[in-house]
């Protein structure tokens, strides 16, 4: 799972892939359409996706983990609908994150974490470990 050019531009639906950078904004990519757009530093907020962690009891773990361990727990706990009751989503988090810290991870994190998960596995961005690579990246 590679996380690294994947963005979250406020204002605008979705996932964004990172073209290129100007001194005034970016220029992003639709996963879907190829289409490039500028978005300006001065109307929208950019969250690169790597950079995106999940409050626990101890710290914070990174997003991708919990991304794959949503995807491990696929076939013994589906996945719920993004707007699933409250009590729903924190019943999956507990699963596939047990320690998550349930005063600051909000229902509109937890929806948002659901959101992004779906979308990026529809578009191949979530698959597998491959072992070979942890093999290689160990290596490195």
């Amino acid at each position: 799972m590679n996380l690294k050019n994947i963005i979250a531009v406020s204002g605008l639906p979705g996932l964004y892939k990172l073209v290129s950078t100007k001194n005034n904004g970016l220029l992003v990519a639709d996963p879907d359409t190829g289409k490039t757009r500028f978005c300006s530093v001065r109307q929208h907020q950019f969250t690169p996706l790597e950079t995106v962690a999940i409050y626990t009891d101890d710290d914070a773990v990174e997003i991708g983990k919990v991304f794959q361990g949503m995807y491990d727990h696929t076939e013994q706990l589906p996945l719920p609908a993004a707007n699933a009751d409250h009590k729903v989503l924190q019943k999956y988090f507990a699963d596939i994150l047990p320690d998550y810290d349930r005063d600051r991870v909000y229902h509109s994190d937890m929806k948002k974490i659901i959101k992004w998960y779906n979308y990026l596995l529809e578009r191949g961005y979530i698959t597998a470990p491959d072992p070979s690579k942890e093999t290689d990246d160990s290596e490195e």
